[in-house]
């Protein structure tokens, strides 16, 4: 089947053990690698087996895909940041986003009525740099990196969103296609978790492999953006974590911005 992750070194970090026979599979992976939002617009069609998904976007595919309950990247204390060279009303302001879909820029449209521009996750900061935006929104490790540029933190959307809810952040989930049989689909639940597992008992020997997609950072920087959002979270979503994609999903619905869809998540017990 074919299994699509990001070009991010948390993902690979997650996806190591499955995809280097560190765990054994009773079926066959082709591995695919695109940006989260290439991924994102992909789902809308059912393009991939399993793929990785912004949870934002699972609105839109739910009548195609399952939330599985192994591999979601979940920010505690972490999450999407604004950022820009200096401090500004960002609701007079031009935003880069990465992506329409993203749970980032859903959370920017929560927080702020702001107008913004799209493109690359990795092309944002360049473009506050250069002048062309006046602020980007930052996913990934350029959360880490951004004061290096000369840039400065003006919203922390983690921030916002534990003032409101208390809960932790639910930003990304990996999914499968609902036309896979039960079989195949707990088959590839039990992979999973068992990958997210073997990384977690297997820090260096996961993260040595996850440097390919570290895009210039050091090991130490490596380590803690991995760390950041695969976690306890990563192995099995607890309730608080569906808690707060349903809160996410009831506040933009709210807002009128997007038709909250029924939670339909595979678990070992299903």
């Amino acid at each position: 089947m074919q299994v699509a992750h990001t070009p991010d070194a948390d993902d690979a970090f997650m996806f190591y053990a499955m995809l280097n026979g560190k765990i054994p599979l009773s079926f066959k992976v082709e591995n695919v690698v695109e940006d989260i939002e290439s991924l994102n617009r992909k789902a809308l069609f059912g393009e991939y087996e399993v793929t990785a998904l912004s949870v934002h976007a699972y609105a839109f595919v739910a009548d195609k895909y399952r939330l599985l309950s192994a591999g979601a990247s979940v920010g505690e204390s972490y999450g999407p940041i604004v950022v820009a060279k200096r401090d500004l009303d960002l609701k007079k302001a031009r935003i880069a986003i990465p992506g329409k879909l993203t749970t980032a820029s859903l959370l920017l449209k929560l927080a702020v009525d702001a107008k913004t521009v799209e493109m690359r996750f990795d092309e944002i900061l360049n473009a506050v740099k250069s002048g062309r935006v006046d602020a980007g929104l930052l996913i990934h490790e350029a959360q880490l990196s951004y004061e290096e540029h000369g840039l400065k933190k003006v919203l922390d959307l983690y921030e916002w969103w534990h003032s409101q809810t208390k809960l932790p952040l639910p930003l990304g989930v990996n999914a499968i296609r609902r036309d896979l049989s039960l079989e195949l689909q707990k088959a590839f639940l039990g992979a999973m978790k068992e990958s997210v597992k073997y990384a977690l008992e297997n820090v260096d020997e996961a993260l040595s492999y996850a440097e390919r997609y570290a895009r210039g950072m050091d090991r130490e920087k490596l380590r803690k953006f991995v760390t950041m959002y695969v976690n306890e979270y990563t192995v099995e979503m607890p309730e608080k974590v569906l808690k707060a994609i349903e809160v996410l999903f009831d506040m933009a619905e709210e807002k009128g911005i997007v038709k909250k869809p029924r939670l339909d998540v595979l678990r070992d017990v299903d």
